[in-house]
């Protein structure tokens, strides 16, 4: 019973897809973590910077302060530090009803799959 379970569930997407993905334009990448560790480690290059503090103002499609790259019809892939904060993120956004989300991990997981960092 347990294989036939996981048999449906969604395949996550790699840290290396997202990569790919994000340089050619096809996901919506975003990065939940706060201010002061942009400012140490920087992001992603073409991540959206959207902190939990403001993640559901941000992302809810009846907000009006939703970010407009959220509407495109496009995957999502969410990160954070280590892959725990972007996991709840990816909860909220699938209850926000957007279906192809994923949660690639940290920040880390992005670099070692050869993603590219900017600093501000």
């Amino acid at each position: 019973m347990f294989a036939f379970r996981n048999a449906f569930r969604s395949r996550e997407m790699t840290a290396a897809e997202a990569v790919a993905k994000t340089a050619t334009g096809e996901l919506v990448l975003i990065d939940i973590r706060d201010g002061s560790e942009l400012a140490a480690s920087g992001k992603a290059r073409g991540a959206l910077h959207v902190p939990m503090a403001a993640f559901g103002m941000r992302c809810d499609p009846r907000s009006p302060e939703r970010l407009p790259e959220l509407g495109s019809g496009k995957p999502i892939a969410v990160y954070c530090a280590s892959g725990a904060r972007s996991g709840m993120a990816k909860g909220m956004l699938k209850r926000f009803g957007y279906e192809d989300v994923h949660n690639i991990g940290g920040l880390a997981h992005w670099q070692r799959a050869g993603g590219p960092v900017e600093r501000a």
